[in-house]
């Protein structure tokens, strides 16, 4: 083909430069916020004695940083950097590019304003409220309308392995985001969810579970196929083995979300079905680790002097380890062991920190020096990075197995006598103190290797000169082109529409499964008939301890067994949470379960314990709230959340809206006439008397049943 044949075109480097720079920022931010919230569960005074560093604000402070900003920004960069050069096409458009890029730096920095403020959902990785939930769309859309402009104009026939993984990626976490978000706005900041109870809590971890899935792993495996065989001078070990390890991984996945509700108030078939599938999925899982690290053959002695290549290797091992981790928690008898406990911690983080962390700075570092057209500063730099790195992942996952195994051993041990014997679980916490010191270092290592790879990126570019349009050039694509004998997954590769369609079908049909006999068939959720909507006060209160991030530490479903209903009382029933919008379970307890908390203390005890916990319970490593006994509440949003959660099916009769003022200053004027005859003064209208109306109601109404 001579040369008069070829078409010239450019890559915008700029654009790539923009996002690896802002995922090196808030990976920085992330981290430190990270290293602050994992001393504050050993250190209390951490928090720094006010509401907006707590525990509970910054901890999803942290995930959002971490997922969204520091994983999000490297996923643009590795896609805009590689899709064009796969399809031999610029991007589509350079407005929708930054508009893509200032949309979602905007989202991050309203996501870091309003959730220490308390402005949240509650809901794991989806905290943001609706009006960061609509940009959200808006921005992904326009990422996604970008992508498939791109493949409309390519010159590349067939689409890669990388682009495959892309593609579902946008369609999956559109359509995740969209469902999981559905709510009804009270105000611009505050919502309630379109589902309750049971129903909130499936569609909720099957956004959660596939969110891990669709946006922390099919793109980075996208990112996997396209950089590592680009280090490794190497082509994919099996083209066949992509095509089955991206269409079984991408059909399984969206059934596996229910294991993280095993032995819940969850219907039985549901945890039964996310059990099956979720072992399922081992293998397609590893069979995207195997395709990754046999692309090394032959390259290994490269592997040891590339730093590039030594982030990438343990990148794809802790993804296998991850994905072997996921089945073998899904079991019901590894699930028992796991829940609530700091074993899942381990879990979320050798997926983080290994299989995100190492994946985006292998790519960074490979990626950095040829926009700059120069090599790395510091190669011995770069090498220290990865074994400090490498030693924070260490030092953050096995204190924490051994933490959970400490834990769940100590929760359920009996004495002769056949009383638990360490009823209280404050015992049990004290006792991971050291490991959970030992985990804040391993975070500290981690971050102070991230901050030398900083340091390197800015030697690169002062050593080089950047390139902000990369010239190319390519034949343009024949439009008659229909081969006979062609392989049939080679037809599909070409026709970017038909697999995307077919990628859509694919991840639909296990969430349609699971999900709409769960809230179309009411059979699912027994009602129970002495459980009534929240009274106006308890449900400020409610949303007060959402504000607080309480759920972070303390669960609200005790499970059915012997050392939780001893240490708690009854276990959940589906039918007590019809009324709980969003569902406040819980993933991981620091404190003890509150469902059955209403009516075991007295109301003096709350109030003693938000101004100083240690005070009832000696050793408490709870932060100190006393704040909440001096704020006030505003109640002009009472009428408003009245009529929304009417809307919603809550049953308050007509009008009471209206009425509900009223009743809630009748049930404050009890609570501190309560307090008073302890010796307490406190207005009615502070924050701390909202909360305890709150912690008062939970779990009373089974209670009513049991005395009838």
């Amino acid at each position: 083909m001579n040369d008069a044949t070829l078409e010239r075109f450019q890559y915008d480097n700029k654009i790539v430069k923009y996002f690896g720079a802002a995922t090196i920022i808030w990976g920085l931010v992330g981290m430190l916020v990270g290293v602050i919230a994992a001393t504050q569960l050993f250190l209390p005074e951490a928090n720094l004695g006010n509401p907006y560093t707590t525990f509970g604000r910054i901890r999803p402070l942290h995930t959002n940083a971490v997922i969204f900003a520091f994983v999000g920004n490297a996923i643009f960069a590795g896609v805009y950097y590689s899709m064009p050069r796969l399809l031999k096409a610029p991007m589509w458009n350079k407005t929708l590019s930054w508009f893509h890029f200032w949309g979602w730096q905007l989202i991050i920095l309203a996501a870091a304003i309003t959730l220490p403020l308390g402005i949240t959902t509650s809901k794991e990785y989806a905290e943001l409220e609706w009006p960061i939930d609509i940009a959200i769309a808006l921005v992904w859309v326009a990422f996604g309308a970008n992508m498939i402009g791109t493949l409309i104009k390519r010159r590349e026939r067939h689409m890669y392995v990388a682009i495959w993984f892309y593609l579902a990626s946008f369609v999956t976490v559109a359509v995740l985001h969209i469902f999981n978000s559905l709510e009804l706005p009270v105000s611009f900041l505050k919502s309630y969810s379109a589902y309750a109870g049971v129903q909130d809590a499936l569609v909720q971890w099957w956004y959660g579970h596939n969110a891990v899935a669709f946006f922390l792993t099919t793109p980075f495996l996208g990112l996997m196929y396209y950089f590592l065989p680009k280090a490794a001078n190497r082509p994919v070990y099996s083209y066949k083995l992509s095509i089955v390890h991206f269409w079984s991984l991408i059909f399984i996945y969206m059934w596996a979300g229910p294991h993280h509700l095993l032995y819940t108030a969850l219907p039985e078939w549901a945890q039964v079905l996310g059990t099956v599938f979720s072992v399922m999925l081992l293998a397609p899982s590893w069979g995207g680790m195997v395709n990754g690290l046999l692309t090394l053959r032959g390259a290994w002695d490269k592997v040891r002097s590339e730093p590039v290549l030594k982030f990438l290797v343990v990148a794809v091992t802790a993804y296998g380890m991850s994905t072997f981790e996921g089945p073998m928690l899904s079991l019901k008898n590894v699930n028992a062991i796991a829940h609530y406990t700091d074993w899942i911690v381990a879990h979320v983080h050798i997926g983080g920190l290994g299989w995100n962390g190492f994946l985006t700075f292998g790519m960074l570092y490979w990626m950095w020096p040829r926009l700059f057209k120069t090599t790395i500063y510091s190669q011995k730099l770069a090498n220290t990075h990865f074994w400090i790195g490498t030693l924070g992942i260490i030092f953050y996952a096995l204190p924490m197995y051994v933490a959970a195994l400490t834990q769940f051993l100590m929760l359920r041990e009996f004495d002769e006598m056949g009383r638990l014997a360490y009823g209280n679980f404050l015992q049990t916490v004290v006792e991971l103190v050291p490991m959970y010191i030992l985990r804040a270092f391993g975070g500290l290592l981690y971050l102070t290797g991230a901050i030398m790879m900083v340091y390197n990126m800015y030697k690169t570019a002062q050593k080089g000169v950047f390139q902000e349009y990369e010239e190319d050039e390519a034949p343009a694509l024949a439009k008659a082109y229909n081969p006979k004998g062609e392989f049939w997954h080679r037809a599909w590769e070409r026709k970017p529409v038909f697999f995307t369609i077919l990628a859509t079908i694919a991840i639909a049909i296990g969430g349609a499964i699971e999900i709409i006999p769960t809230i179309l068939v009411k059979s699912n959720v027994p009602t129970i008939s002495s459980v009534k909507p929240y009274t106006p006060l308890e449900l400020e209160g409610r949303d007060l301890y959402i504000a607080n991030g309480c759920v972070g530490c303390h669960s609200q479903m005790i499970r059915p067994f012997r050392f939780e209903t001893e240490r708690y009382g009854e276990y959940s029933k589906a039918g007590e949470f019809v009324y709980d919008r969003p569902f406040l379970w819980g993933s991981k307890r620091t404190g003890p379960d509150l469902h059955r908390v209403g009516g075991k203390y007295p109301d003096s005890w709350h109030y003693f314990h938000m101004q100083d916990p240690s005070s009832m319970s000696p050793g408490s490593l709870m932060p100190p709230y006393p704040w909440m006994t001096e704020n006030l509440m505003d109640y002009s949003d009472l009428p408003a959340k009245i009529r929304t959660l009417q809307k919603l099916g809550v049953p308050y009769p007509e009008g009471y809206d209206q009425q509900a003022q009223a009743d809630l200053e009748a049930q404050a004027n009890e609570i501190v006439a309560n307090l008073k005859g302890a010796g307490i003064e406190v207005l009615p209208q502070t924050e701390i008397v909202a909360l305890i109306a709150y912690l008062q109601r939970l779990g009373t109404d089974i209670k009513a049943t049991a005395e009838n």
